[in-house]
């Protein structure tokens, strides 16, 4: 029988689950409205070994507080799940921020659409990728809201490997779409911390 706390959990994760299908539905729907207008994609090879990482994450982290016993025991444990959580909460301000912002331009995917300029307002004023931190944050913290230690160690660097790739192609097609206009216009803007920063450096 699971604890309370781990039906909580496991509830937490279908929700996540049902969310992220309803993005990719989202982002079918703005991927055809963009390719409509002229738009492709970029470096396509990447998006499927992303979504390997993303789908065993939420498998993993289900598995391990589950056939592991993952249980919040101690204060500490505690402690870490509300922090987890609220890491959580702000990986999923930042995402819907990204989306909100980007409007009919956001896709999982990395889509470009010819004369578009790149998308410097909103939270992208702050950050240049705001949608990759709140993946970052929620890879890292969401097993932690159940004590699922190897999946969050795991996968933060399967993840990280991910956007390191994913990155770099994202921001060499917006620089080659419009002729350096991502980077003219997020100058001076870090990828994830909210300083300014000497030189440019590739769109979130």
């Amino acid at each position: 029988m699971f604890t309370t706390t781990q039906y909580i959990f496991f509830a937490i994760v279908a929700l996540m689950i049902v969310q992220r299908l309803l993005e990719l539905r989202h982002s079918k729907k703005n991927e055809a409205a963009m390719i409509a207008r002229g738009g492709r994609e970029h470096s396509p090879g990447h998006f499927q070994f992303m979504k390997l990482v993303h789908t065993f994450w939420f498998v993993a982290m289900i598995a391990e507080v589950a056939l592991l016993d993952r249980s919040l025991d101690s204060n500490l444990d505690w402690t870490i799940a509300i922090i987890a959580l609220a890491a959580t909460l702000i990986g999923q301000l930042l995402r819907y921020a990204a989306i909100r912002t980007l409007g009919p331009r956001w896709s999982v995917r990395i889509m470009t659409v010819p004369n578009s300029p790149a998308v410097s307002g909103g939270v992208y004023r702050y950050i240049r990728h705001p949608n990759y931190l709140g993946v970052i944050l929620e890879i890292a913290a969401v097993p932690l809201i159940h004590g699922a230690y190897i999946t969050a160690i795991v996968f933060t660097i399967l993840n990280a490997m991910v956007l390191w790739i994913r990155i770099g192609a994202e921001e060499r097609a917006l620089n080659l779409e419009n002729g350096s206009d991502y980077d003219q216009r997020l100058a001076g803007r870090s990828r994830f911390v909210g300083l300014q920063k000497s030189g440019s450096d590739g769109d979130g």
